[in-house]
C-alpha cells in the first residue's frame, strides 16, 4: 500500500545533527496518520508520500522545517530559591504560561543565587538530519482520522 492521506504509517527514525552526531534514534517504531495531520515534520511527510513498507531515506531539514529558530525572549533569570533543593543544570520543569498551555523548561545554569532557564526546544536553532525506514503502511481507522492520530501499537493510547 503507498503512502497517501489518511493512511497509517510506522517508522523508525534516527535524528542527527548537521555534523552527524545522533541526537535520538528510536528503537521503537513510532506510527503517525498521514496527510497534513502535524504529527509528523511536513517536509518529512512530503518525502514520504507515495512510497510504501521498506523505503528508506534521510532528509535534511533547517531549524524552519523542524523546531523553528532559537528565540531569545524564551530564556528567563529565576531566583534559586524559587527551585527545590538540588536543582541541576540539564533538569527540566514545566510550567504554565498565562493562557494556561503547559510550557517545558530546561536548566541551562545555576550560578550563586540564579538559575537560567530556557523554553526553546533543545534542538531549536539546529539543521538535524532525519534517517526514516518505514516498516508498515496500512488504511487508517475511521476512529483514527477523527482523532487525528493513529491509536494501538506505536500510536496514542486513550
Amino acid at each position: 500500500m503507498k503512502i497517501e492521506r489518511n493512511t497509517a504509517v510506522t517508522v523508525r527514525l534516527k535524528l542527527q545533527d548537521a555534523t552527524g552526531k545522533i541526537l535520538s534514534s528510536n528503537d521503537q517504531p513510532v506510527a503517525y496518520l498521514h496527510g497534513g495531520y502535524d504529527n509528523i515534520f511536513p517536509k518529512l511527510e512530503a518525502q514520504l508520500e507515495g512510497q510504501e513498507a521498506g523505503f528508506k531515506a534521510t532528509v535534511e531539514l533547517a531549524p524552519e522545517d523542524a523546531f523553528g529558530q532559537r528565540d531569545e525572549s524564551l530564556m528567563q533569570t529565576i531566583p534559586k530559591s524559587q527551585f527545590p533543593p538540588g536543582v541541576k543544570v540539564g533538569g527540566q520543569l514545566e510550567a504554565r504560561a498565562e493562557d494556561g498551555t503547559a510550557v517545558e523548561f530546561t536548566v541551562i545554569k545555576v550560578k550563586g543565587d540564579k538559575v537560567l532557564l530556557d523554553a526553546n526546544h533543545p534542538y531549536a536553532g539546529k539543521t538535524l538530519r532525519v534517517t526514516v525506514n518505514v516498516l508498515d503502511v496500512r488504511a487508517a481507522t475511521d476512529e483514527e482520522i477523527t482523532h487525528g492520530h493513529v491509536h494501538g501499537a506505536h500510536g496514542h493510547h486513550h
